[in-house]
């Protein structure tokens, strides 16, 4: 169910009998409720890693349907480069404070792109800004100084492709020079981007202007600091991607 990663951090926090326990939701089908969820996003965040082995964050604006219970068809504008198969998406409704993950592999059928699952999951809704705060995009700096959301993208070498989401009062994440810190607050236990970063520092951020459209995607290796309190090291690879 988990790997070794995700083991190990659970372990240094002291959590693995709690996450064995919620881990059960993790499984290889899209169930109705998680389909119809799907089709009613116009967004989605993916996980992907190009051919320099960078990996980034990307939202997908189109149309999400399953057709089956393990293949999702995504329709979208995005042009998504397929040098590594592997994917993870997260589809999250602010509004209603939901969210689900699919993780599993990417080809392209025509225009479209189809993913068969291997991990489907929801997760809680805890920091999830139900309406997220308009950054100042001036900068950067400003920009991850005023969010309050953002989304990361991890790899396991073995499992694949992971995206999740991030949130808590404006300033939660810092940028110093080329670094960028974040408190990793309690939630589900299952540590599935901690997990990855143990085992694989390459990870991406993502940064949404939801009035403008505008994005923020940055690259670089990040890494856990467990003392004095828990917190993710996000070593930036430049350039920095807006757009």
């Amino acid at each position: 169910m988990y790997h070794e990663g995700e083991l190990s951090v659970q372990r240094k926090a002291g959590v693995a009998a709690e996450a064995a326990r919620v881990g059960r939701i993790i499984g290889k089908t899209i169930p109705p409720v998680a389909a119809d969820f799907l089709a009613a996003q116009s967004i989605v965040i993916a996980s992907t890693i190009d051919r320099e082995g960078l990996v980034w964050a990307t939202p997908l604006i189109g149309s999400f349907c399953a057709e089956d219970s393990q293949t999702l068809r995504i329709r979208t504008s995005t042009d998504l480069q397929l040098d590594d198969p592997r994917i993870g998406l997260l589809a999250i409704d602010f509004e209603t404070r939901r969210r689900m993950r699919i993780n599993g592999r990417v080809t392209r059928d025509g225009r479209d792109f189809i993913v068969t699952a291997d991990e489907v999951y929801s997760n809680c809704p805890k920091y999830i800004h139900p309406r997220p705060a308009k950054p100042d995009t001036s900068s950067p700096e400003r920009w991850i100084a005023t969010s309050d959301t953002f989304f990361i993208a991890s790899v396991n070498p073995d499992r694949g492709a992971d995206a999740s989401h991030r949130g808590g009062d404006p300033g939660f994440a810092r940028l110093d020079g080329t670094r960028i810190t974040f408190p990793d607050y309690s939630g589900n236990n299952m540590f599935n981007t901690l997990g990855n970063l143990e085992t694989n520092p390459d990870c991406g951020l993502l940064f949404l202007d939801f009035d403008q459209g505008r994005i923020l995607q940055i690259s670089g290796k990040g890494h856990i600091e467990w003392e004095p309190e828990r917190r993710v090291v996000i070593d930036v690879k430049p350039p920095l991607r807006r757009t």
